[in-house]
């Protein structure tokens, strides 16, 4: 074993907070770094995030292709599976390279490939190397966790991490959770040709606003995607259609077949032969335990994005990794407020979300008030015939924007405005005075905002006022 690496900075994981960690110190000038024991770019570009929202896209073309009657557009429809997955994979090479070894090893990052772990407080070794840094991020993420389902050892059962890899669509797909994840992925696989079931313990997407979540539900039941919610697995066999799931019902037992199986039951972080202890950090429930500014309980060391238990997103763990690089770097205070970080669920209708939803508001502000605005009464939606939707802005009795969800078309894209409304603890007031371009669904948050004032302008008190203006002409 040589001499021990001295950098500034040792960054384990490269994926998205890892890299856009190694990145930053690189840009500055700071000597990074970076360990990765299997993939460059992590689950975000290899099985999470891209080649799920190109399966998503596949998919949408196909949708739109077969109901495009409504248009006086039609044409038979073929899905090559083998051509989807090819594209799917094209998309993640495409974005490979930037996130590659060659890239950052050219951006002054000294890439090491191997698996890291602590052996003292100080001291992190991958393989022969020795590295000694100042400060340490660990940024390994998460991986699917596998519910203790008897029998499901013993499948073939699919995830996030192997799903991609098929070539053939499955006649009949049994998904296991009715997360975001499993959600998603049930719509692309039926509209791709798929029979699709999805079973859920508890309730289908059941962090996010029941009135808004119903739309997306809905419109997977009339694409055929039959969720059970509510029922528990007892058991999983294999069956002559390939797998067998046995649920308990209040009838009794209910057996299902499929030809597979997709785990989508949450997530667990990756910390296993971290040395965690070693380096006397501490491991919480859901993940390593962090301060406001995302150290763990060894103060040289931090750690950022699913690992340290805060939302799964790989945009959270870009913003975590900012913030690292600020405390670190430039000794500037930072407090993480995971609060402020938005979602999509990219299901079709989309469902996004910022803040706080409005039973979460309830709790903590008492009275709030609401303004909502639908799609069917906006022009772009109605000439696209994607009408199915709306907007839902809570705020305080003063009216400062507490958070928003818009459900329909689009909807990852309208809630960065909202984002930053929550952020900037804007008032309503401030959106009914934006201009937005027409025809656009931009449109639906503004006319929320106004609907909110123009009830008040019909008040008689209202109209006194005017009336008595007229007088002086």
């Amino acid at each position: 074993m040589g001499d021990a690496l001295k950098p500034d900075i040792c960054v384990i994981g490269a994926g998205s907070g890892g890299l856009s960690v190694a990145a930053a110190a690189a840009a500055f000038g700071v000597p990074a770094v970076l360990v990765e024991k299997h993939r460059m770019g992590g689950d975000c570009l290899n099985a999470g995030c891209i080649p799920s929202k190109a399966l998503i896209a596949a998919a949408r073309r196909a949708h739109l292709a077969r109901t495009g009657g409504a248009f006086g557009v039609e044409a038979p429809v073929t899905v090559d599976f083998a051509k989807v997955h090819a594209h799917v994979h094209g998309v993640i090479a495409a974005i490979a390279p930037n996130d590659s070894v060659e890239r950052f090893t050219g951006l002054g990052v000294r890439v090491i490939k191997g698996e890291a772990r602590f052996r003292d407080r100080e001291t992190v070794v991958v393989g022969d190397a020795t590295i000694r840094a100042r400060r340490f991020v660990i940024a390994t993420g998460s991986k699917p966790a596998v519910p203790p389902i008897p029998g499901l050892d013993r499948l073939p059962y699919l995830t996030n991490e192997t799903v991609f890899d098929l070539t053939e669509c499955p006649r009949h797909l049994l998904v296991i959770g009715a997360g975001p994840i499993g959600l998603e992925l049930a719509q692309a696989f039926r509209r791709l040709g798929a029979q699709v079931t999805v079973l859920e313990a508890a309730v289908p997407l059941a962090k996010d606003d029941p009135e808004c979540t119903a739309v997306v539900l809905n419109r997977l039941a009339c694409e055929q995607v039959d969720i059970r919610a509510g029922v528990t697995v007892a058991r999983m066999d294999t069956a002559r259609a390939g797998i067998r799931a046995v649920l308990k019902t209040a009838a009794g037992e209910e057996a299902i077949d499929a030809s597979h199986v997709l785990v989508a039951a949450g997530r667990r972080p990756v910390v296993e032969d971290l040395g965690l202890e070693a380096a006397g950090i501490r491991l919480g429930r859901i993940g390593i335990v962090v301060d406001k500014g995302l150290r763990t309980t060894n103060r040289r060391v931090y750690a950022i994005g699913d690992v340290a238990g805060g939302p799964q997103f790989t945009h959270a763990a870009n913003y975590h990794a900012g913030l690292v690089i600020r405390n670190a770097l430039f000794r500037l205070p930072v407090s993480a407020d995971d609060g402020l970080i938005p979602h999509v669920t990219f299901t079709d209708p989309e469902l996004a979300h910022a803040g706080l939803t409005e039973a979460q508001a309830r709790a903590r502000h008492g009275a709030v008030r609401v303004a909502r605005w639908p799609y069917r009464e906006n022009d772009r939606a109605q000439a696209e015939r994607e009408t199915h939707g709306h907007i839902k802005v809570v705020m305080n009795a003063r009216g400062r924007i507490l958070g928003a969800t818009i459900v329909g078309a689009e909807a990852g894209e309208l809630i960065s405005t909202w984002a930053l409304a929550v952020a900037r603890r804007m008032n309503i007031r401030a959106m009914t005075g934006v201009v937005v371009s027409y025809p656009t669904r931009a449109e639906i948050g503004k006319r929320a905002a106004i609907d909110l004032f123009a009830r008040r302008l019909t008040s008689p008190l209202v109209r006194r006022i005017i009336g008595w203006l007229r007088r002086f002409g």
